[in-house]
């Protein structure tokens, strides 16, 4: 509660930057799961974090500050995917891999399961990606995504185990065909 005093009764130059260092990374990850393309993501940021300047006034406590500031990236970046511009434009729907070389086998195949895994995380229905990755990497309550995503939370609890179960099928289907 004092965050939310602190950034409600005065948002100066330093308060801001603070605000930025503390969660522009994670609301950076969260936009490009949501578009899943890069410069898009950071244009949306931006724009988060202007309206978050503009309107942290309007910031009643009732969440995280966290929360407040994923519900605002999801509502731009749902904006940005109903627009004309997107819906004209084709897009790949892949995600290149980095390359680099392991300094051992182990760290090589485990990025390749890493990698592995999020390809099947990304290809999930929207619905189900989102819930999993708010809830294992921003570590969100159930409480707290259905807040942001205005369900309830047993919907949340219902999408998350459907989620994770889809992740383990495809999982255990790459294993027997050696995909994976």
């Amino acid at each position: 509660m004092e965050k939310y005093l602190q950034y409600a009764s005065k948002m100066d130059d330093h308060a801001f930057r603070e605000l930025m260092n503390e969660y522009g990374q994670e609301v950076w990850n969260y936009a490009y799961f949501l578009i899943r393309r890069f410069d898009a993501a950071d244009d949306h940021v931006q724009e988060v974090f202007i309206r978050v300047y503009q309107n942290i006034g309007s910031f009643r406590g009732e969440s995280s500050i966290k929360t407040w500031l994923f519900a605002i990236t999801r509502n731009l970046a749902f904006n940005y995917k109903r627009s004309a511009f997107i819906r004209k434009v084709t897009l790949t729907d892949w995600i290149g891999r980095r390359e680099s070389s392991p300094s051992a086998e182990k760290e090589a195949l485990d990025q390749i399961l890493t990698d592995d895994l999020w390809k099947i995380v990304l290809d999930l229905p929207d619905k189900y990606r989102e819930v999993l990755v708010l809830d294992a990497r921003y570590g969100l309550s159930n409480k707290e995504i259905a807040g942001l995503l205005k369900i309830s939370e047993g919907t949340v609890k219902s999408r998350l185990h459907r989620a994770r179960n889809k992740v383990n099928e495809q999982m255990k289907e790459g294993i027997k065909y050696g995909i994976i």
